[in-house]
């Protein structure tokens, strides 16, 4: 059972990009975590210049800011759980991974940020070779979705047994647990595939249909995070977060001009 902790004690550090629109990255994160009654730090990696109609381009910040932000905070706070997202390049991912690695963290989420929906690169080439190298051997947890596993493996990953395929390999590359997320399917199902077991867990759930599904990645990975901070084991962890995400899918309002965010807080208030 999850241990009893005063409400915004459990603190949730989130490590990614910057998103103007606040439909992901570091300011969805916030009111993800915020939803969970929990307190959230940041670190920012990348500026991006976005809105709901896509990503124009981003800047990454200089690593030794990035190694100073969070070495501050490490030393300031005791954090519960860790939730990587986009990193932009291979220096920014290299100076995460020492700190994650410094600090041996338990409940570390990594969310391996390649495109934006839009189809805009979000790391680069050598990014990706040290995130699957230093990062992912590091993490307790790896959620892709397929698109991600399918670029990280180098295998096709369209249907449950490709997916089960692909977690397998990443784990092969150094992933303790990977879940791989086929929100996009129909119907939608998110794979769990743990270290030490051959089992595999399915998390299937219902096609929502709306243009509201900006950061549905993120949300999904910090609601896990957020939840394994709380004391829940991690197939507990990945149900609660299902729900999290299809609540906010089911009662997102239509912002923006084109593809508009998730409602964050929809387990709390309603805007």
């Amino acid at each position: 059972m999850p241990s009893k902790q005063a409400e915004g004690s459990v603190i949730v550090l989130s490590v990614a990009g910057y998103d103007p629109s606040s439909g992901a990255g570091v300011t969805a994160d916030i009111k993800t975590i915020a939803a969970h009654g929990c307190y959230a730090i940041t670190c920012i990696t990348a500026l991006t210049v976005q809105s709901t109609q896509g990503v124009k381009r981003f800047e990454t910040v200089d690593p030794r800011v990035i190694t100073e932000s969070l070495e501050e905070l490490a030393a300031d706070f005791s954090i519960s759980a860790v939730r990587i997202g986009m990193l932009g390049a291979s220096e920014v991912a290299r100076a995460v991974a020492a700190f994650v690695r410094r600090h041996e963290f338990v409940n570390v989420v990594l969310d391996p940020v390649l495109k934006s929906s839009s189809g805009t690169d979000l790391i680069s080439r050598d990014g990706v070779q040290i995130l699957k190298e230093k990062l992912l051997p590091l993490a307790l947890v790896v959620t892709p979705n397929t698109d991600e596993a399918s670029a990280l493996t180098g295998l096709p990953v369209t249907n449950v047994e490709q997916m089960q395929t692909a977690a397998l390999q990443l784990r092969r590359l150094g992933a303790r647990n990977v879940i791989v997320t086929g929100g996009h399917l129909d119907p939608p199902v998110d794979l769990l595939s743990m270290a030490n077991t051959p089992e595999i867990k399915l998390f299937k759930g219902k096609k929502i249909s709306g243009r509201s599904t900006h950061g549905t990645g993120c949300a999904f990975a910090t609601s896990l995070a957020c939840n394994l901070a709380l004391g829940h084991s991690l197939p507990n962890a990945t149900k609660a977060a299902k729900k999290y995400v299809t609540t906010a899918l089911r009662r997102a309002v239509p912002l923006g001009k084109g593809r508009g965010p998730i409602n964050h807080m929809a387990a709390v208030v309603t805007f």
